[in-house]
């Protein structure tokens, strides 16, 4: 069940009883609560609501009494029945049934816990990765889409694979890392996150096999598995993803591809050296693995540049490229691109009109102005400052509080630290611990279902003031949970 964002009147001539009762009738009446529906505990409920116990449990009370919910010990409350289902001769369906019966999988419940709390705006966001409301472009966006009276905007549907002035414009600008790509061999997507997921239902099996390093960001997204297939995890070390065993991996199960971040990974920053993208690439062409390069924290490099892509290496095909505005210019623009052979750009071109009939004309003409204009470059300089002064002050911070009780590695780019904690405690004990005073962090098992010692922080969200009232609190809970079990 979703949070509950309506709250009742405590002002009101209603009661807070009738309130939350009349709330809960209509939802069950117009079908947005169905029947078979399970409820949060009375606790949560109330919590929820903002009121005591025993109003929710007057509540639950005269619901069951008019035949709609019932409470059975150990199962908690239910809908059994709505206002119209009493009067019908045959039931409503059973849409509960038909949620779990859907093809893709519903997230981790920490992952959906994460995304509940980032609706607060009280939250301290540690583990947030984007850039902060106070680090978006504003002004100049506003100045994006001012016209005068010899400029014109086309609202209507793109081509297939997106704008042409888009896909040359980014054409131009790949050629600046050493990608060479015409505008027939880019796809327009919308984010980095619908990439995967043409990718996932456009050219593999059911069955098929994904590589990745371990950790990964794939874990804490379904796309994959939803589509039937299978996660499997590559060892890490500081030169990026190994693949010793890749091989032999290959012939145990249906290999499909390779999923890489090879800059700034997530979660862990690490930079995949540039020996080590050319011996990928080789074993790639070697054992005909394709991969999948995300590079969309490339331009968000803080100290020096990173090595060319592993696409600026593929000259036979192997490597689909994607690319996003989304981490490096701003989230809402949900822009992105997938650089690859013609004829699996034009596959996916069609299964992208099948879904969505193509990105925002609105947000693709943006994406073209900021890039043509030399706007995007001049942006990157700035946010590398910011980002560069967060990622030290946080540094500083770790420095000071964490020491004793942590190790990493300062980032050379992106938005994380990868934090390890030194003493043995539960990240999901520690997350909710956290939670309940107003911070949010990114446990490892998010990444790694067995990895409960890390911590992915990021420094680009919160503001200087919440990153050290963060750290310090997160700090003392640790210390305190590690007293508790030693004393």
């Amino acid at each position: 069940m979703a949070e509950i964002e309506w709250k009742p009147q405590k002002n009101s001539t209603v009661s807070l009883h009738q309130q939350i009762t009349a709330y809960m009738k209509t939802k069950i009446q117009h079908g947005e609560w169905t029947i078979g529906m399970k409820l949060p505990s009375q606790r949560n409920l109330a919590k929820q609501f903002q009121v005591n116990r025993s109003t929710i449990v007057a509540v639950l009370e005269e619901l069951a009494a008019d035949g709609l919910m019932e409470a059975k010990v150990g199962s908690g409350t239910k809908i059994i029945n709505n206002t119209w289902g009493l009067l019908a001769a045959t039931p409503p369906p059973d849409w509960i049934s038909y949620v779990k019966s859907g093809i893709h999988q519903p997230n981790i419940s920490i992952i959906q816990e994460i995304n509940k709390a980032e609706a607060n705006p009280h939250m301290i966001r540690l583990g947030t990765g984007e850039l902060s409301p106070e680090l978006l472009p504003k002004g100049r966006m506003e100045e994006t889409f001012q016209f005068n009276e010899k400029q014109s905007l086309s609202l209507g549907y793109t081509e297939p694979k997106g704008s042409f002035a888009l896909r040359q414009t980014v054409s131009a600008y790949l050629s600046k890392k050493g990608i060479i790509a015409s505008s027939e061999s880019i796809l327009i997507v919308s984010g980095g996150l619908q990439a995967l997921q043409l990718l996932s239902i456009g050219l593999l099996k059911r069955g098929s096999t994904i590589f990745h390093e371990t950790p990964s960001y794939l874990n804490s997204i379904h796309i994959f598995q939803s589509a039937g297939m299978h996660l499997l995890g590559l060892p890490l070390d500081e030169e990026g993803v190994t693949f010793d065993t890749i091989g032999r991996l290959k012939k145990q199960h249906k290999a499909g591809l390779l999923y890489t971040i090879p800059n700034f990974h997530n979660p862990t920053g690490i930079v995949m050296s540039e020996r080590r993208r050319k011996d990928l690439i080789a074993v790639s062409q070697m054992e005909k693995i394709p991969i999948i390069e995300d590079d969309v924290y490339g331009d968000l490099w803080l100290d020096t540049p990173p090595p060319k892509p592993l696409k600026a290496h593929d000259f036979q095909g192997n490597v689909l490229y994607i690319g996003s505005m989304s981490k490096s210019l701003s989230p809402g623009l949900r822009i992105g691109w997938i650089v690859g052979p013609e004829a699996v750009i034009g596959h996916l071109a069609d299964i992208k009109m099948q879904t969505d009939y193509g990105s925002s004309t609105l947000s693709q003409f943006a994406v073209e102005k900021w890039l043509s204009k030399g706007w995007y470059e001049e942006f990157l300089i700035n946010i590398r400052d910011e980002l560069r002064h967060r990622r030290d002050f946080t540094n500083e911070l770790l420095k000071k509080y964490f020491s004793d009780i942590a190790t990493w590695k300062l980032p050379k780019g992106g938005f994380y630290i990868w934090l390890k904690l030194k003493l043995s405690i539960s990240s999901q004990r520690l997350f909710s611990l956290a939670l309940k005073d107003g911070i949010l962090i990114n446990p490892g098992i998010v990444y790694d279902k067995t990895d409960d010692q890390h911590l992915r922080l990021s420094y680009s969200y919160a503001s200087f003031d919440e990153l050290e009232r963060g750290l310090i609190t997160l700090a003392q809970i640790i210390k305190r949970e590690a007293r508790g079990r030693f004393y």
